[in-house]
């Protein structure tokens, strides 16, 4: 059985996704080879097949663990007991700082998502969708309250505020003139003025 831990106690499988990550950033998915992963990592490809059956299974995850953050967020701004017209802008701001905080695992992903098997690009759109359609969700209840123009179909409003988070990769940089905080103000401003009747 592979050790769980290293000296400094990181986890195997954090230090397998931390090594994966920066070498897909770096190196690209398609050109980064199982060996030079667990040689990043410390570790042997035993331990590597252990806790993940692939290289496949490595760059599903880089994506899932960060998807798996923003759906708990955005189940609690949700689920708040506030005004939609402010749940729904602190929900747009969250998955914008959210993605920035995790910029090479949403560059890697949407850079390499065509690498992933039939069964994982399923598996990952469908968890994708389910967090659109709680976003959207939002917005189609303040359209039904009158908070919201119902000019638009919620679906494109949807598809327009992450149209913009998924292209952040491409262009933020953190040395650039604004903050994620600020980016996340920015575009939560764009939506709702959208929005408004």
């Amino acid at each position: 059985m592979p050790r769980t831990t290293d000296g400094d106690g990181t986890p195997v499988p954090q230090r397998l996704l931390a090594a994966a990550t920066r070498l897909f950033a770096e190196q690209g998915y398609d050109r980064t080879s199982v060996q030079e992963i667990v040689e990043a990592a410390g570790v042997t490809k035993g331990a590597l097949y252990h806790y993940f059956g692939s290289k496949d299974d490595l760059l599903h995850e880089v994506y899932a663990r960060v998807l798996r953050v923003q759906q708990e967020r955005l189940d609690v701004l949700a689920g708040a007991d506030e005004p939609i017209e402010k749940r729904v802008r602190a929900a747009a701001a969250d998955v914008v700082v959210t993605t920035i905080d995790n910029l090479d695992d949403a560059m890697i992903f949407f850079r390499s998502m065509h690498h992933l098997s039939p069964e994982k690009n399923k598996q990952v759109r469908a968890e994708r969708r389910r967090y659109h359609e709680r976003f959207r969700a939002l917005i189609e209840e303040g359209q039904r309250e009158g908070v919201f123009s119902t000019a638009t179909p919620a679906d494109l409003v949807v598809d327009y505020h992450f149209g913009s988070v998924h292209h952040l990769s491409t262009w933020y940089r953190p040395d650039g003139p604004l903050t994620p905080q600020e980016v996340a103000e920015h575009l939560a401003d764009l939506l709702l003025r959208a929005l408004r009747p």
